[in-house]
């Protein structure tokens, strides 16, 4: 795959992954800032011993797994595997992976693992 592509998909990986991140350092200092403005000393107990989970669904479902895509696809611009489809092997076209940067499959083995799903 053309490294100068790759080079600008892991930035642009880098900077989605950038924004999550502030994203859920904002959230948690919005509730924290909840937590230490109330006068419930068990709010902030059960905050200060919860704030993984707390952290975890700040970031929300959706959030966390596009997190956890990201990461995968710098794992795999790292090793060299960035753009292989993980079934099949081939190149994943360019055009979706400017579309979806941390693309996995090529579209017809996504579309296949999402009518498995439903």
């Amino acid at each position: 795959m053309d490294q100068v592509f790759v080079a600008t998909m892991k930035k642009r990986l880098e900077t989605m992954r950038s924004e999550i991140l502030h994203q859920l350092v904002t959230e948690d200092e919005e509730f924290r800032a909840m937590a230490g403005s109330s006068d419930t000393k068990d709010l902030v107990d059960v905050a200060s011993n919860d704030i993984d989970k707390k952290i975890l669904s700040a970031l929300g479902d959706q959030e966390l797994k596009k997190l956890r895509l990201i990461e995968s696809a710098l794992a795999r611009i790292d090793s060299g595997k960035y753009g292989l489809c993980l079934k099949s092997g081939k190149p994943i076209p360019r055009e979706r992976l400017e579309a979806i940067p941390y693309a996995l499959y090529r579209v017809e083995y996504q579309s296949e693992i999402e009518r498995r799903n439903r």
